[in-house]
């Protein structure tokens, strides 16, 4: 059990996995500003609060991920996910066309610019 406690975002995700969202949550904010920097944090952390259906809280942690890493496909769906909970069209809209940018492939973004009536 002490090595999970060495490697929080491990933790973070066997919380996660277990149920324990709130734990999680409470356990991350505690370490959120050593890991202000991290990429994979920011991503686990906005996560946690989408699960637990709080768009809203989620959003400010997919950005700073999308900060750290620009071309990560998987926080960018997310992000879109995030924007259209919180009812913001053009937000969605932007990602989904940045996620066709780096994956010109990408069927799921591309459907989802085709439902919102872009293509």
């Amino acid at each position: 059990m002490v090595g999970l406690f060495k490697h929080p975002k491990r933790h973070i995700k066997k919380l996660l996995r277990d149920g324990e969202y709130d734990e999680a949550i409470a356990y991350g904010k505690n370490l959120e500003s050593q890991y202000s920097n991290d990429h994979d944090f920011m991503f686990i952390l906005g996560s946690a609060f989408f699960i637990v259906d709080d768009a809203k809280r989620a959003l400010p942690y997919f950005e700073k991920a999308f900060q750290l890493d620009n071309e990560d496909v998987e926080t960018l769906s997310l992000k879109t996910n995030v924007h259209l909970a919180l009812e913001q069209k053009d937000k969605a809209i932007a990602c989904c066309k940045y996620i066709v940018k780096l994956q010109p492939k990408n069927t799921e973004a591309q459907e989802l610019l085709e439902k919102l009536d872009v293509i």
